[in-house]
């Protein structure tokens, strides 16, 4: 009994709450097609934000008050460089979590939310940036904090984004069918196959968009912000 003293009930809390995501927001992405027909895109993608967002925060907030729960694998939060080396991973997910190829407007349903069949700017570099961002992000905050509680949550984010590169690779065919196979021929999942196989080939203006430039912003104000952040979500007081 003493050697699963460590297992938490807040390990299976965070993979319950990660599965609730999963099928909210994969399950919201696949009847897009449909509920577009009966309330239009701007409504669903409205309808779609007030579901998605509030279990986003829930997670971040739950992961943030038992980050340190569980087994300690191991502690390099002192090693000299570590601090700074998760900072650079963490910056550079980001950059793929929230890729320019991305219109802010229709996010925001100001414009008309659509469907697009991207070839550039971070799609170059692999066709999937959102999940290459949360392996990147899993793998600096899992280094930094050692837990048992932070490995299970990342194992649990990166399986929702593997399954996500296959449920978004069938639902862009479902809609362009033979268009997308010739874009997927042209890119490629793992990042910078495609280029270094020379289907492919960076083109740095397309990175000079002010999303990005958003991007940037938003890093160096959680930079800012991340000792307050851990502050205020530590006196939120969970039962499990």
């Amino acid at each position: 009994m003493l050697l699963i003293s460590w297992l938490t009930p807040s390990h299976f809390v965070m993979l319950g709450l990660q599965i609730v995501f999963a099928i909210a927001h994969s399950g919201g992405a696949a009847l897009r097609p449909r509920a577009e027909k009966y309330i239009g895109p701007r409504l669903y993608r409205v309808l779609f934000a007030l579901v998605s967002l509030p279990l986003a925060v829930i997670l971040i907030i739950y992961f943030f008050g038992h980050r340190y729960d569980g087994l300690q694998l191991w502690q390099v939060q002192g090693v000299p460089g570590v601090r700074e080396f998760v900072w650079l991973l963490s910056a550079i997910s980001f950059l793929f979590l929230y890729p320019a190829t991305f219109n802010l407007l229709e996010i925001a349903a100001i414009q008309k939310p659509q469907v697009h069949l991207y070839e550039t700017g971070i799609i170059r570099i692999t066709r999937h940036p959102q999940m290459v961002g949360q392996i990147i992000w899993c793998v600096a905050h899992t280094l930094w904090l050692g837990t048992t509680f932070t490995l299970v949550t990342s194992i649990g984010l990166v399986l929702h984004h593997l399954f996500g590169v296959w449920h978004g690779d069938r639902r862009l065919s479902d809609r362009y069918g033979e268009a997308f196979e010739i874009a997927k021929q042209r890119t490629s999942i793992i990042p910078f196959k495609a280029i270094i196989d020379g289907r492919q080939s960076i083109k740095w203006q397309e990175f000079l968009r002010p999303s990005y430039l958003g991007v940037v912003i938003f890093i160096a104000l959680l930079w800012l912000s991340h000792p307050l952040l851990l502050e205020a979500t530590s006196k939120i007081r969970w039962e499990i």
